[in-house]
């Protein structure tokens, strides 16, 4: 995993394609893993209209690592981990993931899952489940399913009504 000491964290690009360093939300996610400001920007400046970037890649080793000290993860974890991976699959615009980052960006995924197994057999709330259902589906190959789950309730439903009338 990069560590938050290396300075390649100031020149990774994020969503928008600039550089953006993510160790200011990391560090504030650490001293309040429910802090809603550091996720808002850390969904912000990581993912942009499908655009991604190797900070985008690089965060989720490091949230993974925060998230592994915290029995339930948010909505907002699994949401922007599937985010990436969507971004990174489906638009050839997206750069590769660094070949220094591949190894601890696959094992990430793969606590990821275990995450996402742990928190669907208790969890309600619609937010968490969806996302979390997106992080296995994509964990498992199955990009259009994973894409579903990332939409929201009213989306699936106006497919649905369009692919099969009455829902």
């Amino acid at each position: 995993m990069l560590k938050l000491s290396d300075e390649r964290w100031s020149r990774l690009t994020g969503g928008y394609k600039v550089a953006y360093d993510a160790r200011q939300a990391f560090a504030a996610l650490s001293r309040n893993y429910r802090d809603s400001a550091a996720w808002e920007e850390l969904l912000n400046e990581l993912h942009h209209q499908g655009d991604v970037g190797e900070a985008s890649y690089a965060a989720i080793p490091a949230l993974v690592g925060i998230s592994a000290q915290h029995r339930h993860a948010p909505w907002a974890l699994y949401g922007l981990a599937a985010t990436v991976e969507e971004a990174r699959l489906v638009f050839p615009r997206n750069p590769p993931i660094p070949e220094w980052l591949e190894r601890d960006y696959a094992a990430a995924w793969q606590r990821l899952f275990e995450f996402a197994l742990r928190d669907l057999a208790t969890e309600l709330e619609p937010s968490v489940v969806t996302c979390a259902l997106a992080v296995v589906a994509l964990h498992r190959k199955q990009l259009s399913l994973g894409r579903l789950a990332l939409c929201d309730d009213d989306e699936r439903t106006e497919m649905l009504q369009r692919q099969f009338g009455a829902v």
